[in-house]
């Protein structure tokens, strides 16, 4: 059997991108200005950058979205299949996922870092996540390590018995390794950040679970770079995708 590997990360890398702020000019202005090439569209950026800030500002604030959905963004990812449901509950992307059913899964397994907190206060809906007590820390690093352990062993067993592959994956935990291109504009990305991540200045604010937060976080990151004319939009109005 390969070795079991244990992470409390999360990759998210950008695979490829057709997204910058001129995206957004060239859809808004052609309302007010008819057919335009991409190149005139950002000729006028680099000519009056104050005009269009001004302009990309006007849009979030009242909310005008279909020019931020005028770009792609394809993201690569590595998380838990938890996770994964998650990302999922957002119909506004396009997802292909690594399959069990047609190849062999690695022993890859999600533990809570010593950071994450373990201990829910409250009630759903209003309540909060604190930092657990180191015995409590450990007992679930323990438990998830060993639960792990014995469940890729199972697997193996069936494997090597011949039982197919979709079929012996059912032994399988929530906290297994999965991998996925997910494609999306900033439109839909906007969304999403303002649902999975945590923030003092939003309008809306949201409570997601800590490790897709992780995800939306990295993702923000390459976005912010990619748009940051859009970006700083957002974070200007409310963190409320138009």
């Amino acid at each position: 059997m390969p070795d079991i590997e244990f992470r409390s990360d999360m990759t998210v890398e950008l695979v490829r991108s057709s997204a910058h702020d001129s995206d957004v000019l060239f859809a808004a202005r052609v309302s007010t200005q008819g057919e335009q090439t991409l190149e005139s569209a950002e000729a006028a950026t680099e000519a009056d950058p104050k005009r269009d800030r001004g302009l990309i500002n006007y849009l979030m604030r009242d909310r005008h979205g279909s020019p931020f959905e005028h770009n792609s963004m394809t993201f690569y990812v590595q998380a838990p299949i938890f996770v994964f449901r998650e990302f999922m509950r957002h119909r506004i992307a396009s997802y292909n996922e690594e399959s069990g059913r047609y190849r062999q899964l690695t022993p890859v397994f999600y533990v809570p870092g010593a950071d994450r907190n373990l201990v829910q206060v409250g009630k759903p809906g209003a309540y909060d996540f604190l930092p657990g007590t180191p015995e409590q820390t450990a007992l679930t690093a323990e438990e998830v390590r060993t639960v792990s352990t014995a469940a890729f062993e199972s697997y193996e067993r069936m494997l090597e018995a011949g039982v197919a592959r979709e079929v012996a994956r059912i032994v399988l935990p929530l906290n297994i390794y999965s991998s996925m291109y997910v494609t999306m504009n900033a439109r839909s990305l906007m969304n999403f950040l303002s649902l999975r991540t945590k923030r003092a200045d939003t309008h809306f604010p949201s409570f997601p679970q800590r490790e897709i937060e992780m995800c939306a976080e990295k993702m923000e990151d390459i976005w912010a770079g990619l748009m940051p004319l859009t970006y700083q939009a957002f974070n200007a109005n409310g963190r409320v995708a138009p």
